[in-house]
């Protein structure tokens, strides 16, 4: 019975074999006409920072990056925008010259001096994008693309407004006219996107290209004697073009593969353009016009079997207005924003007032137990440490996370990280981390635990640091004491907006520190349901664990120790020794060298035993305005506390952790440093 439980419990997963990684990784290029969205497809997949480059003898820019899709990775290209094949600009001749070839060049241009047209491999698929609303004109390339000999997927985007304009595209009927996968998006709201990439691995697999699609018989029995005549084993050595293509290429009178064949087999020349010349004879206008004039046919023919009217506001339901406003590119900022917003109510009103009920009412009830014995000083700091552990937990760690699951199942977040992916791509980070900085705001713990399970390399190891500056629950109750108290509204707003600034500034530094770039990602966006509170509580649990088993015996550890050299006087020696810090370097009354070492514990602990020491908790009573604000930006910023330190330790390993540490204490020292600085010279010039 246990084990039938176990079993259903248990999700399969099909792992489809072998993988497309390393030396498998799949090579996509994606094509289109102007206007298409191609770009915007990539932007919206491509990594952080995306390899540029010009195609070899032009000034048209590629990019190019790793994409991770579910298990598998490929390589994407994202081309210049190429409206043909058969009549280039000089410009868009290396696009199909990398198309056919990539790196590896024919004997037929082996006289040619340039490089290759792009540094990499040919394609294994080719993705169109293709604007559905202009459908016809987009599909004159899909049936030249056809001819390519390699598999093609067919990305109909701007669906959204071919069903504003009442139009409906049977997606079913297009793909079997064409014989190739056909998949709606919409790109610049991130809908369709994680389903085109499966089905491109998909058919990648099979290893299935699209029948040619021939011209009109007239055509092809014109053909049919220079067919013959180019179908030769040498000809097919020294281009390595599928056959139908050449013909055709040849036939419109393409210029570079004229002269190529007039390079390489300038005999047969002469008849090759005689029968090209018979095969004209017999239709109504120059074989290059009735060629272009049959692809515009059949491209009108197949538009016309797959395009009908159709409702004219379908699926105009909450749904999906709440989708053009949450995946607007700037509306949907301002929902970002409106949920950051909320997470702050949560932490500052809701988890605030259950702090009180819990957290605070503990330390009340301890506050007159005073021990002085070295037994009685050890249960008091392991009372603290489990006082401060319920401190994390209950008020802001558990209901910040069952928050934001709750988003998720929702599938509010992933929309909202859809959206501040560019954003994010800035300081070298996706937009799925968009979670955990929001998590951190409750706590930093979880929230670097959550980016552990959600990225790796070089993305974990940014995120990760970057949210060791994110002004966590303990952070803002100092913000809000201190500043808010002594400084006002605008002395917190300013705190809050130097905090914004600095994770900026560090990613992008620590961005060129990792070259290492990490894959894309392919965002999903799920449909909008109901959370299941059952699966909630489990991945609640499975976030906050870290908390118990490894948190849990630092904290407490960490309070021990440093209660027992208060009580053997060792606090004084600690003050001594942390003169250079306290007094030279932070100009603060020297008493606070060992409040500001607790800071390492908890900030609120730190911020307490600041009140002890000065004997009030009136502070500007005695410190001058210039050392409030230094003492609060060097406790804001910090080391974040030994239990932050844990997680890192675990989840990026020593050497990072450690990074990490001196980091935020090289930060904190000179940016207290510079504030208190350019007060004392402001003050100076004031007199």
């Amino acid at each position: 019975m246990k084990n039938s439980r176990r079993e259903a419990s248990e999700h399969s997963v099909t792992l489809h074999t072998p993988l497309l990684r390393g030396a498998r990784r799949l090579r996509i290029a994606l094509v289109g006409l102007p206007g298409a969205g191609k770009t915007t497809l990539f932007e919206a997949v491509s990594s952080t920072a995306p390899q540029t480059g010009e195609l070899t003898d032009t000034h048209k820019v590629y990019r190019a990056c790793t994409v991770q899709i579910g298990l598998d990775e490929a390589s994407v290209v994202d081309l210049p925008s190429l409206s043909s094949m058969h009549h280039l600009q000089q410009d868009d001749l290396s696009a199909l010259k990398y198309l056919l070839w990539g790196n590896d060049r024919p004997p037929v241009t082996a006289h040619e001096s340039g490089a290759p047209p792009a540094p990499f491999a040919p394609p294994d698929l080719i993705v169109q994008v293709v604007d559905a609303t202009n459908l016809q004109s987009h599909l004159e390339l899909t049936l030249e693309l056809s001819q390519l000999g390699r598999p093609v997927v067919l990305a109909l985007n701007h669906m959204d407004e071919v069903r504003r304009k009442g139009l409906h595209i049977n997606v079913r009927a297009l793909s079997a006219q064409l014989g190739m996968p056909v998949v709606p998006i919409v790109a610049l709201k991130g809908q369709g996107i994680a389903e085109l990439f499966s089905t491109v691995v998909s058919t990648a697999r099979q290893d299935i290209c699209p029948l040619p699609q021939a011209p009109s018989r007239h055509i092809a029995s014109c053909l049919e004697p220079l067919g013959k005549a180019l179908q030769q084993p040498e000809i097919d050595t020294a281009f390595r073009v599928p056959h139908q293509l050449l013909l055709l290429l040849f036939a419109s009178g393409h210029g570079y593969f004229e002269r190529e064949l007039q390079e390489h087999f300038a005999s047969r020349m002469p008849a090759l353009q005689a029968l090209r010349e018979a095969a004209g004879l017999g239709l109504p206008r120059a074989l290059a016009e009735e060629i272009h004039a049959d692809g515009h046919h059949r491209a009108a023919t197949v538009c016309e079997a797959a395009l009908r009217p159709g409702p004219l506001q379908p699926g105009r339901g909450w749904r999906f207005w709440l989708d053009e406003f949450l995946l607007h590119p700037q509306w949907g900022l301002l929902a970002s924003v409106a949920l950051f917003a909320a997470v702050l109510f949560m932490v500052f009103e809701v988890s605030g007032w259950i702090d009180t009920q819990t957290t605070q009412r503990l330390v009340e009830a301890t506050s007159d137990w005073q021990p002085q014995s070295t037994v009685g000083v050890v249960e008091r700091a392991i009372a603290d440490g489990f006082i401060g552990l319920i401190g994390i937990v209950v008020p802001y760690m558990l209901p910040l996370l069952l928050l934001l699951i709750a988003l998720e199942e929702m599938g509010l977040m992933q929309r909202v990280a859809f959206v501040v992916d560019r954003g994010f791509h800035k300081i070298g980070l996706h937009g799925g981390v968009a979670v955990p900085f929001l998590l951190g705001l409750g706590c930093n713990v979880p929230a670097i635990s959550a980016v552990a399970r959600t990225s790796s390399g070089r993305e974990r190891f940014i995120a990760s640091v970057l949210i060791t500056f994110v002004p966590c629950s303990a952070r803002s109750a100092i913000i809000l004491a201190v500043a808010g108290k002594y400084l006002g509204v605008m002395g917190v707003i300013g705190i809050y907006a130097l905090t914004l600034l600095l994770i900026a500034v560090l990613g992008r530094l620590l961005s060129r520190r990792q070259r290492e770039v990490g894959p894309g990602q392919v965002q999903e966006i799920p449909a909008y349901t109901l959370p299941d509170w059952r699966a909630m509580l489990r991945e609640t649990w499975a976030r906050s664990s870290d908390v118990l088993t490894i948190v849990t015996p630092l904290l407490v550890g960490g309070s021990v120790v440093l209660a027992l050299l208060g009580h053997f006087g060792a606090d004084a020696a600690i003050n001594t020794l942390l003169t250079p810090l306290t007094s030279w370097w932070l100009g603060l009354p020297l008493v606070l060298g060992l409040p500001l070492l607790f800071g390492v514990l908890r900030k609120e602990l730190s911020l307490l035993m600041i009140f002890q020491a000065l004997g009030t908790q009136n502070i500007d009573a005695v410190l001058q305005p210039v050392q409030i604000l230094t003492l609060l930006v060097f406790l804001t910023f910090y080391v974040p506390c030994i239990s932050t330190f844990a997680v890192m330790h675990k989840t990026l390993g020593r050497r990072e952790a450690w990074f990490s540490v001196l980091l935020s204490v090289g930060v904190a020292l000179a940016l207290s440093a510079v504030v208190r600085l350019t007060l004392l010279l402001a003050q100076a010039l004031l007199r």
